[in-house]
Order: C-alpha cells, then sequence, then structure tokens
C-alpha cells in the first residue's frame, strides 16, 4: 500500500513549457515523498483535463493552467477538492488559470473568474514585458524559505503584477526589474474554506535549471501536505 501523500499536477498552458519541466522536476524532486498523477490538457480540445477525476483521491493539487475553462463535470472535481479545504499550490500562469478576461465561456462550461483573489489572494493584472532577469529578494521568513539561497535566484520570465495582496497572506519573495514597483513573487495564503495555498509567480522553462526553484517548489508541497521541510 502506497501511504506517501497524492500530488495532482494538472498542466494546461502552451506559454512556459511546464508539461515539459513538472515531469522532471515531480521525477528528481517527489518521488521520495510523494505519489504523483499528471493531468494534461487534452491536445485536441484545450478547454479539456480528461483524467482529472484522480483529484478525487488526492492530497494536494498543483496548477499550472492559462485561461482554461471546464465542462461543468470536471469543473465539479476541482471545485470541490477545493472547497473541501484541501491544500492548492499555483505556478505562474494559475492566477488566471481558469479566468477569460470576463467572457462568458461557452455553453455547457464553467469559468472562475475570482480564482485568483479567492485561493492566492492576488490580484493579476498582466505583466512586464520580457527584458532583463527579475531580482529576487526574501520577504518574511517561513519554512518554505528553508535552504532556499536567494542570493544566486533570478526569475528568467517577465514579471507579474500580482499587487496588492490579500490581508491574509505572507509574501515569501520579492522581485524587481528596473524602474518599477516592486512585485510580490512568492506567498502563502489559506483560503476561506480553510485551505492553505502557495502561489508563485515564476515558472518559466528556465526557472527550472536553478536549484533555488526547485527548492522553493518542493518545500512548498512538503508545506502544504504538512510534511517535515528539512
Amino acid at each position: 500500500n502506497d501511504t506517501r501523500p497524492h500530488v495532482v499536477i494538472a498542466c494546461a498552458e502552451r506559454e512556459y513549457k511546464t508539461n515539459e519541466s513538472l515531469p522532471g522536476f515531480a521525477l528528481e524532486q517527489l518521488g521520495n515523498d510523494f505519489k504523483v498523477s499528471f493531468v494534461h490538457a487534452n491536445a485536441n480540445e484545450r478547454n479539456d483535463l480528461p483524467g482529472i477525476g484522480v483529484l478525487e483521491n488526492a492530497d494536494v493539487l498543483l496548477v499550472s493552467v492559462r485561461r482554461r475553462v471546464l465542462p461543468a463535470d470536471q469543473f465539479a472535481i476541482v471545485e470541490k477538492f477545493i472547497k473541501s479545504g484541501k491544500p492548492v499550490i499555483g505556478i505562474r500562469t494559475a492566477n488566471h488559470a481558469f479566468s477569460l478576461r470576463g467572457e462568458d465561456p461557452p455553453s455547457g462550461y464553467k469559468a472562475w473568474e475570482a480564482f485568483d483573489a479567492e485561493i492566492f489572494g492576488g490580484s493579476y493584472t498582466g505583466h512586464h514585458g520580457v527584458g532583463p532577469n527579475v531580482k529576487l529578494a526574501a520577504a518574511k521568513p517561513h519554512p518554505i524559505m528553508t535552504g532556499v539561497d536567494v542570493n544566486t535566484f533570478k526569475g528568467m520570465g517577465s514579471l507579474y503584477k500580482v499587487n496588492p495582496l490579500s490581508k491574509g497572506t505572507t509574501p515569501l519573495l520579492t522581485g524587481t526589474i528596473e524602474g518599477q514597483p516592486v512585485e510580490t513573487i512568492a506567498w502563502v495564503n489559506e483560503t476561506k474554506y480553510g485551505g492553505k495555498a502557495f502561489y508563485t509567480s515564476l515558472g518559466h522553462v528556465d526557472d527550472f535549471t536553478q536549484p533555488a526553484m526547485n527548492r522553493l517548489l518542493k518545500n512548498a508541497i512538503l508545506w502544504a501536505a504538512d510534511k517535515e521541510i528539512k
């Protein structure tokens, strides 16, 4: 019997190649501590996550999804998991995972426009242009930051505009580019459903070439699953 906590990783975005980076991350970082299942978008229908039913037996959900809406039955599975108070991890595009920028979804499909605010406590409004690497700095002490060397850590993708955060959040990392306001890069939140949530705007394919990124995300998953961070 496999007693490891079960992590479901939902991948449905084409911009940052997380369908390539996350399987490698999971193999190297999670295998000893977690059972991992991947759910990928239907290659022929962007608004379809076949196999998402595996979430019904999961302990942690990691979201790497960008602007998808789901058939009502699939949406209900995701909604039930989150509203039961189970933990959610989000990277990069997860803060607009189920948003169509306010447009109505097709008949029979559901959007979750307030997902960012309700689950992560963020307020994503877009991103700066691609340019120099984002300079990162530690914000508040937290177990998730154990072993994360911010001195060599950079954001390799564009800087996301996510502030202001809601009052209940705890910022872990901030990021800056020249001439622009500081943005929060990683933080934790407790959802109104009582669940743990972690979000980071990192997740560009080149971010995963850095040990600090892998450590940060692994620690976040350990934290979400109430496992010890060593």
